[in-house]
């Protein structure tokens, strides 16, 4: 088969064992695995199933001009994987549906499973199965993750309280800043830039949520696909407070700081309701905030202080320097 072959080249049979090579030995708990009409799992004794999904459309979640297939696929599942983070699962399996133009070609096919299956192995995440169909048009990467988690472990975006404090994790504005550097052709994707490598390769929380989740360090949590201030909103909404952020100690990547005051836009609201972080925000009770220690020591990334729950239902932005509060703003939005 030439360089230039495509996956309209292939059997899906062919396409299926094409993937299937790429992955570990099943586990036990797996009875059936790729081959049939559908998986079998047996349950983890004593713990909770969480589910999740998301698709990622070419042209709308990525551009293939700048986004190398490899990237493509671990971004797939990364974005899954944040989701059971938030939640404070353990990450077991997942489902991966693929929609393939004709023209896509196997090297590139191949690629885009290579960065899936690495970030699974990284996360023990195990691929049970999936679909595969032609495109008329774009491709689509719709992906299922499973995750466990105990009963009283879970962690949901409306547990939140007047006087919970507000923590999220690393750094914020990086993807953004990343995704407009490779927009305004200022970066290259195979450079070492922060930017550029955090928005094609974002790191899922998975650690750090399951540490926090396990002991119980917050009451309420949510991942930031859709940027921080659309995370706050989430959880004020959700749990039917209002908070207050403090803008100065919002953690906002140097190199994102740099990039947005270059182009005269504002650094910070660029980076706070820029998507594709993918960091976790939590809400901890005052008398429990030691308990976070553990993701501390033992997570990927600092945890910062931003803010607090109030009963005040608003939820305000407090820009430091005399200059007063403003509301905080929307996040992401998926249909403008």
């Amino acid at each position: 088969m030439t360089e230039r072959a495509t996956v309209a080249d292939f059997m899906e049979r062919e396409l299926i064992a094409r993937i299937s090579a790429r992955l570990p030995p099943r586990p036990e708990w797996m009875t059936v695995g790729i081959g049939d009409d559908a998986a079998v799992l047996e349950p983890e004794k004593n713990r909770l199933e969480v589910l999740s999904v998301d698709a990622l459309v070419e042209g709308v979640h990525f551009d293939r001009a700048f986004t190398p297939p490899h990237a493509i696929g671990h971004r797939a599942l990364a974005v899954n994987l944040s989701d059971l983070a938030a939640m404070g699962a353990t990450p077991r399996v997942c489902l991966v549906s693929l929609a393939l133009p004709s023209a896509f070609a196997i090297a590139d096919f191949d690629a885009m499973i290579d960065g899936l299956v690495a970030l699974a192995r990284r996360h023990r995440v195990h691929v049970a199965g999936g679909n595969l169909t032609r495109s008329p048009g774009p491709l689509i990467v719709d992906i299922t993750v499973a995750g466990t988690v105990k009963r009283r472990q879970v962690l949901t975006r409306n547990g939140a309280r007047p006087g919970d404090e507000l923590y999220v994790s690393g750094s914020i504005g990086a993807a953004a800043a990343g995704l407009d550097m490779l927009k305004q052709h200022a970066a290259d994707p195979a450079t070492n830039n922060p930017c550029v490598t955090r928005y094609l390769y974002p790191q899922p929380r998975v650690r750090m949520g399951m540490l926090i989740a396990r002991n119980r360090a917050a009451s309420a949590g949510v991942d930031l696909s859709d940027g921080l201030a659309d995370a706050v909103h989430q959880i004020a909404q959700a749990s039917g407070v209002g908070a207050v952020v403090d803008a100065e100690a919002i953690p906002i990547e140097p190199e994102a700081r740099e990039w947005f005051a270059g182009r005269a836009d504002d650094p910070l609201r660029s980076s706070i309701t820029g998507g594709d972080d993918y960091e976790l925000l939590v809400a901890v009770r005052p008398r429990v905030a030691r308990r976070l220690g553990a993701a501390l020591r033992h997570g990927e990334a600092p945890l910062t202080r931003i803010g607090v729950c109030t009963e005040n239902p608003a939820t305000v932005l407090n820009c430091g320097g005399g200059s007063g509060s403003i509301p905080l703003p929307a996040g992401f939005h998926h249909f403008r």
